[in-house]
């Protein structure tokens, strides 16, 4: 039997280690998932909301343990983890409302002798793929809808975090949902390439990196099933000359960042207006300074480690290049004791006179690093920020509301963004394009990718 550790990042030991599904359990969890499914879509929305509600009600109870374990599973600060609880509650709450509507039949106007009518029907047995960075948010958003749609799911949680698919199973059972409803699974890339290829798999929502996205895709591939993608991103943000500048500053840097920099809708490259550029990096360095890079389980740590040495040697080796081609690093790496090549532990970074021919500016970092280039106007601007590989988010600072709204209009993202960033509202559509993926999450418009039209065409005798 096959065994996964967990290697906590906070101080290198192996916190959890599990045993991987064998082909006897993967083979027994579909079945019960395709019997489990054909009972649950039959049971009224109002029902599942109920069970639902009951599910979120589990988790949150157990909100301390939670924290904890999240802290030695990837590193993210403890006095900053529980937010990813709360996260979880109001995404989880929200999409349970909405779905009563959402998933209601549309009845078409009168036509005399016929009745006609579309409903949305369940698509089956869904394959939900969870990463680390933000394990239990992340998962929320397909695993709440697709159960509220009436499918039945499999969770392939992160190696890094599997007590959190653990708990998830937990807070489900207590719930009472019904047995095969929700189920995880601890697996391999293999067995997860083929849980994707099996015919009795109906969904897969995949959340992680654009390689696991194009692996999803081949292995899919000629199966014609529903697939949701949330890859990576490389998210810009302009601050136009009319600012609030303090404000900017502490907005765009808490985007850059929170979780050591480890999210996919984090601010990775910045544009800043070329009046106020020199103003704002004073400003920026000195937000960045404050920041206390240490044990993420000390309360007083405010930027813990990357999830892995080899996350943060990657991210080194983004900023060396960048240097060595004639940017300038603000922050000396000799302030942080804790950072040095081989740790997971890694100082932040910011980096002026970068420009779009240094990866730091166009390969996705996941780390706590971003570049800052002045910019002469809105025209120059948006030209940057659309010169990506990638569409995710993008952000606009700026007190003049209208001109900030014209611009997001003309931003090649799923989310645009005026004031703010690195933020998820449940209400608005989670969505890419480009390399950040396809499909939809959240909203009432998520659950038209996890359900399929009928339409019923009925003429009377």
């Amino acid at each position: 039997m096959a065994i996964q550790r967990t290697i906590s990042p906070v101080d290198g030991s192996v916190y959890v280690e599990r045993e991987q599904a064998s082909a006897a359990a993967i083979e027994a969890a579909l079945d019960r998932a395709v019997a489990a499914q054909r009972a649950w879509r039959e049971v009224p929305v109002e029902e599942r909301a109920r069970l639902c509600s009951r599910m979120v009600d589990a988790f949150v109870a157990r909100r301390d343990a939670l924290v904890e374990e999240l802290t030695w599973q990837m590193g993210r600060p403890i006095a900053a983890a529980a937010g990813e609880v709360g996260g979880f509650e109001e995404r989880a709450r929200t999409m349970i409302a909405l779905a009563e509507e959402a998933l209601a039949p549309i009845h078409l106007a009168e036509k005399p002798g016929f009745t006609r009518y579309i409903t949305r029907e369940p698509l089956g047995v869904s394959l939900v793929v969870a990463p680390w960075n933000y394990p239990y948010m992340t998962a929320v958003n397909a695993l709440v809808p697709t159960i509220m749609a009436g499918n039945s799911v499999l969770l392939k949680h992160s190696a890094q975090t599997p007590l959190c698919a653990e708990r998830l199973q937990q807070a489900c059972d207590e719930a009472g949902l019904p047995a095969g409803v929700f189920q995880h699974l601890h697996l391999s890339h293999a067995d997860t390439e083929a849980l994707i290829r099996d015919p009795r798999l109906d969904h897969v929502a995949f959340t992680g990196s654009v390689a696991g996205g194009a692996m999803v895709e081949r292995n899919a591939a000629g199966r014609f099933i529903a697939t949701g993608l949330e890859l990576g991103g490389k998210d810009p943000a302009y601050v136009r000359a009319d600012v609030d500048l303090d404000a900017a500053v502490d907005g765009v840097m808490d985007g850059a960042f929170f979780n050591s920099g480890q999210s996919c809708c984090a601010i990775e490259r910045l544009y800043v207006d070329a009046s106020i550029h020199d103003a704002f990096v004073e400003r920026a360095v000195a937000w960045v300074r404050q920041l206390r890079l240490g044990n993420p389980t000390d309360p007083a740590t405010t930027l813990g480690p990357l999830v892995r040495p080899a996350a943060a040697d990657f991210v080194r080796g983004q900023v060396e290049e960048a240097v060595a081609a004639g940017a300038t690093a603000w922050i000396d790496p000799g302030d942080y004791p804790l950072s040095v090549p081989g740790s997971a532990y890694l100082a932040p970074q910011l980096l002026t006179g970068v420009d779009h021919g240094m990866r730091v500016m166009t390969e996705e970092s996941f780390g706590p690093v971003v570049g800052v280039m002045p910019v002469a106007d809105d025209e120059a601007a948006i030209a940057l920020m659309n010169d990506s590989a990638f569409g995710l988010t993008a952000a606009v600072f700026t007190r003049d509301l209208v001109a900030g709204e014209a611009i997001a209009r003309r931003l090649e993202a799923g989310t645009v963004f005026t004031n703010r960033c690195d933020y998820l509202d449940p209400e608005l559509a989670w969505t890419g394009v480009k390399q950040s993926g396809r499909g939809c999450s959240l909203s009432r418009l998520g659950y038209e990718t996890l359900t399929r039209p009928k339409s019923f065409h009925l003429k009377h005798a």
